[in-house]
């Protein structure tokens, strides 16, 4: 194996005093970041590969400089990940890919995402055939982007069906039984020139392997006809025992049979154990043991453990009874089930005391809400190779009243 594949989960966050920053923040160590890029940025020059940063899991855009010197662009889920990506990642002196795919397009928005995007990538074909008009209009004004369809495989990898697109009656992409080979040139004269898949989450290598088997078996003849396909997202390649050398030999072999530009759009792979979220304890109570209540909330600020459901690590924390004294930890809100879970530390919690969720750059981030008014966390951006910390932004009521009216 190469370093990077054999490498331990660093501790960027050993020496960061969580008092630095306001209570709650999210703080992302750019350094993390950079050294994930780099481990992207091999398979990029290796394998030949475009890499993507996918914005849905995390579009934190303060980093889109240091993004573009190691990857190729972005990849966006509708008109306002496209705008971001378009104006934060390409614009500014950048040249950063866009790509844009959604479930669906809506008629108002459609053409600008054409004018802004690189590829657009069509859930159906009633989509791509609806849209021919204004793929019509656009070709009269500007250059066209490239056209793709994305395919489910019916290959179903996922252990969880809400974050498995080819669960059963999934509604992401084409299935085989829907693909229509002599429908890939539309009205306008624009073609589809290439597939998308995406079936992964948080995966090594070998379920890939597997779609690519499945894909093969059943768009083997679409293939040869493609000049580009997208592997879609969910490769945890900055994990530190994914295959990275079977994943770049992967890719040159598929480009090479079907002579395409083979693109990922890895987006959790980008954040993974860059960013904490910094809370406080504001009171501990009685009720069949101890209970902490945070200035943070699982539903507000970290919905993914509710809805995986997951349990974030916290630094310095343990499992229940692991260590001499267990909480469970609950947010500020009135949902009942507003709960992070059960942990032990070494001593008593205090009121003031600082703790830090761990790993809550990517899909958390992005997730926020404002549910019972509470407000969103800060977001500061510290580099652990310098120790220098900034405040990128702090929200307000008034980012809370002015969303509803």
């Amino acid at each position: 194996m190469s370093p990077s594949e054999d490498q331990s989960i660093k501790d960027y966050f050993q020496h960061f005093d969580p008092t630095r920053v306001t209570s709650p923040c999210f703080v992302v160590d750019r350094q993390a970041i950079e050294d994930n890029l780099r481990i992207l940025k091999r398979v990029q020059t290796e394998s030949g590969a475009k890499v993507l940063a996918a914005l849905k899991a995390f579009s934190f855009w303060k980093l889109a400089p240091l993004t573009l010197e190691y990857l190729s662009g972005t990849c966006s889920s509708g008109l306002h990940e496209a705008r971001l990506a378009y104006e934060e990642y390409r614009g500014k002196g950048l040249d950063g890919e866009v790509h844009t795919y959604s479930a669906a397009f809506k008629d108002e928005e459609f053409p600008e995402i054409l004018r802004i995007s690189d590829h657009v990538v069509f859930n159906s074909f009633s989509q791509w055939h609806r849209l021919q008009p204004l793929i019509s209009e656009a070709k009269k004004a500007h250059h066209l982007p490239k056209f793709g369809l994305r395919i489910n495989p019916e290959h179903s990898e996922g252990s969880v069906d809400l974050y498995d697109p080819c669960a059963n009656q999934s509604r992401l992409g084409i299935t085989i039984s829907e693909f229509h080979a002599d429908q890939l040139i539309g009205s306008s004269g624009a073609q589809i020139t290439g597939l998308h898949f995406h079936t992964l989450c948080e995966q090594d290598f070998l379920p890939l392997k597997r779609t690519l088997e499945s894909i093969e078996n059943n768009f083997s003849d679409t293939l040869k006809q493609m000049e580009w396909v997208n592997f879609g997202g969910g490769h945890h390649i900055t994990r530190p025992d994914y295959q990275i050398s079977d994943l770049i030999e992967c890719i040159k072999n598929f480009s090479q049979k079907y002579q395409v530009q083979v693109y990922i759009e890895p987006g959790e792979a980008v954040a993974i154990n860059t960013g904490g979220l910094v809370c406080e304890v504001l009171d501990i109570i009685q009720n069949n043991g101890e209970i902490a209540i945070l200035d943070t909330s699982a539903t507000c600020h970290m919905p993914d453990t509710l809805e995986m459901p997951y349990r974030a690590d916290i630094r310095g924390a343990g499992q229940p009874y692991e260590k001499a004294h267990t909480y469970r930890l609950g947010g500020m809100t009135c949902l009942a089930g507003d709960i992070m879970g059960d942990y032990s530390f070494g001593a008593p919690l205090e009121i003031g005391q600082r703790l830090i969720f761990e790993d809550m750059a990517h899909y958390t981030m992005v997730k926020t809400s404002t549910f019972n008014g509470i407000g969103l966390p800060s977001l500061a951006l510290w580099d652990s190779s310098t120790d220098e910390l900034e405040i990128v932004k702090s929200f307000t009521y008034d980012d809370f009243k002015n969303r509803l009216s």
